[in-house]
């Protein structure tokens, strides 16, 4: 019999910190019996995350976020700045070793072979990068800067970007899958130079040359992602009292300055 996951289709776009705080509820809610999530969602407006270990004020133009109504959330996960706005995002969150193992990096890959067959069966002809870029690895560029080793790319532009995290052999993995690229935008959320610096994205819009919604592309990306892991795929609503734990999460966390700006 085929392993059973939950699976969570949030079609209504929320804020960034609710975002972030049911990613953190589901990885919070792991025990030792198997457990994954499989989660995608939307943005109620556009959204700078930052990795953990990121300090703001070193990636983050404030000045053009506050200015623009643009929100800054930090993640729990690693990784860089991503701005989140007309896009898929997907969460895989796991206490399975079986599936997973317990490496970070073998994780990571599967997931994105997952992700890869999905995009594929879209029609886009889409590979798992080979190596990272020296300065984009030791610098503070934004995620979408550049592919990095075990990422998606086509043509050498990045079309998922991912960040996880682990402890023990539960981990979370989340992503962005640009609908339609905001290459501008991102410049001006971030401290790139609007004319000089190169980002080496595209967009499912971009790569399919058609306009892409986020229903069409999930229904992609859930039939590569159980073909690929041979999965069943259960359909999963958050409680009441879910709710109230995941809000809690929220407004100590992700709505908390103290959180966000904190290293």
């Amino acid at each position: 019999m085929k392993k059973g996951w939950n699976l969570i289709i949030d079609r209504t776009p929320h804020k960034g910190s609710w975002n972030m705080a049911v990613d953190e509820y589901m990885f919070q809610s792991l025990r030792e019996e198997t457990t994954t999530y499989l989660r995608f969602y939307q943005w109620k407006k556009p959204t700078v995350s930052i990795g953990y270990s990121q300090k703001a004020e070193k990636v983050v133009d404030l000045d053009f976020c506050r200015k623009n109504g643009i929100d800054i959330v930090r993640r729990i996960t690693g990784g860089k700045l991503v701005l989140h706005h007309k896009e898929v995002t997907y969460t895989v969150c796991s206490s399975d070793a079986d599936i997973f193992s317990l490496k970070l990096m073998d994780s990571y890959k599967l997931i994105s072979e997952a992700l890869n067959r999905g995009l594929q069966r879209m029609g886009i002809e889409s590979y798992l990068a080979k190596e990272t870029p020296s300065e984009y690895a030791r610098g503070v560029l934004p995620c979408f800067s550049h592919p990095a080793r075990d990422e998606i790319e086509m043509e050498g532009k990045k079309i998922i970007g991912s960040a996880q995290k682990r402890t023990g052999k539960k981990f979370i993995q989340h992503g962005s899958i640009p609908l339609e690229k905001e290459e501008k935008l991102l410049k001006s959320a971030s401290l790139l130079d609007q004319k000089e610096s190169v980002v080496k994205m595209t967009s499912l819009s971009e790569a399919l040359g058609k306009k892409v919604d986020f229903d069409w592309a999930v229904e992609h990306l859930i039939s590569g992602m159980s073909d690929y892991f041979g999965i069943r795929l259960n359909p999963r609503a958050f409680s009441t009292t879910e709710q109230d734990a995941i809000r809690k999460i929220q407004e100590e966390r992700y709505d908390n300055p103290d959180w966000t700006y904190a290293y």
